[in-house]
């Protein structure tokens, strides 16, 4: 059984959810996404059904526990969950998905209680090893409203029968189980070598509904570390510069 909740978005890019909640309903959500809970509300971390499905979402990128918020109280309460990074969190009403839905490594933020989060590979083993984030995935389960979290803005593409794009693996925000998902290597050397793309790009084929994100946690992070590396390595430059002059002045008034 599904909890049924209410709920409203707060903010731009770096958005908040907070979940209406009446005596006796609970939401879930991955341990850590909290941000402010109401008198009444308890809190119940768990594995969430044992160590196995514990595992099954350190493996999708989130945690080990996921915690339940239980209204114990009177009246209505409310609790609210940030986004992890700047970009945008999606309400799902899964009934409106036929109870299933795909969404990218480590996107779930929270859901109503019922909603089971899974894992969920690619069919090619052998392109997915390879293919980085879109190889492992989340699937979500049940009757009732998830809310996924992506990167920068989101784009929807509405796919009908038979069509089909291509997409980087870590630009997929979530899509319906009705999309046909693959992975395949980039063609020719000089594309895969030299095209900054990756060696691997998602196929979806349609009928179905198909989230984009333009800023990925990935991408995000790589472009972070490469600010880092390049200014430790000016600063290292300036220490070394700093070190000649100033050897050079000592030497000069021996």
């Amino acid at each position: 059984m599904v909890h049924e909740i209410d709920y409203k978005l707060f903010g731009n890019e770096l958005q908040v959810v907070e979940i209406e909640l009446d005596p006796g309903e609970a939401v879930r959500a991955e341990a850590g996404a909290m941000l402010y809970m109401e008198n009444g509300i308890d809190m119940i971390t768990s594995t969430g059904g044992g160590l196995l499905q514990g595992f099954k979402r350190a493996l999708t990128g989130d945690s080990f526990f996921i915690t339940d918020f239980i209204h114990k109280g009177t009246g209505k309460a409310h609790v609210a969950f940030s986004a992890p990074y700047p970009g945008k969190i999606i309400p799902l009403d899964l009934s409106k998905f036929d109870g299933n839905f795909i969404c990218q490594k480590d996107a779930f933020l929270c859901a109503a209680k019922g909603i089971e989060i899974n894992i969920e590979f690619t069919k090619k083993f052998g392109a997915g090893l390879f293919g980085g984030e879109g190889f492992i995935l989340q699937h979500l389960t049940g009757f009732g409203m998830a809310f996924i979290h992506a990167g920068g803005t989101v784009i929807t593409k509405d796919l009908t029968p038979g069509e089909v794009i291509r997409i980087d693996t870590g630009c997929i925000a979530g899509f319906e189980t009705s999309v046909q998902y693959d992975i395949q290597m980039v063609r020719g050397f000089k594309n895969a070598l030299f095209g900054g793309e990756g060696l691997f790009l998602a196929t979806l084929k349609g009928p179905g509904k198909v989230l984009l994100q333009s800023m990925p946690l990935s991408r995000l992070a790589n472009r972070i570390s490469a600010g880092l590396s390049h200014n430790q390595g000016e600063q290292k430059g300036m220490a070394g510069l700093g070190g000649s002059l100033l050897g050079g002045l000592l030497s000069g008034d021996n």
